[in-house]
């Protein structure tokens, strides 16, 4: 089994700065889970994004990326070939250049958020 550990650390940095301006629901050593403050027509809070431990990799879900499809325009193609889904990515161990530009996807989503008002 892979040591999860260094990949959770890296990405969990990249969200980490938001957990402050949003609302951390779960920020452990396994995950940080973060919404937004903004209650959806389901009365339940907008989720923003969160960084797991899963059983073979760590994964990294950004909601932004499926409520606006197009902010995924410029990803390239090693990174979209992490993605799970529609708003989730995989890693089993720090990838630096990918990291940097989930980064730069993750101050996108949250610029993105703000511009719908879900976000200040």
């Amino acid at each position: 089994m892979p040591d999860l550990a260094p990949a959770f650390a890296e990405l969990r940095k990249i969200l980490a700065p938001y957990a402050d301006k949003l609302a951390a629901v779960r920020d452990d050593d396994k995950e940080l889970y973060i919404d937004t403050h903004h209650i959806q027509k389901n009365k339940k809070p907008l989720f923003f994004g969160a960084v797991q431990i899963k059983k073979s990799y760590v994964s990294f879900h950004l909601m932004p990326v499926y409520v606006q499809p197009e902010l995924l325009g410029s990803a390239s193609p090693e990174l979209k070939a992490r993605m799970q889904g529609k708003s989730c990515f995989n890693f089993r161990a720090p990838e630096p250049e990918l990291f940097k530009e989930l980064s730069l996807l993750v101050k996108a989503g949250y610029a993105s958020y703000k511009e719908q008002g879900f976000v200040q």
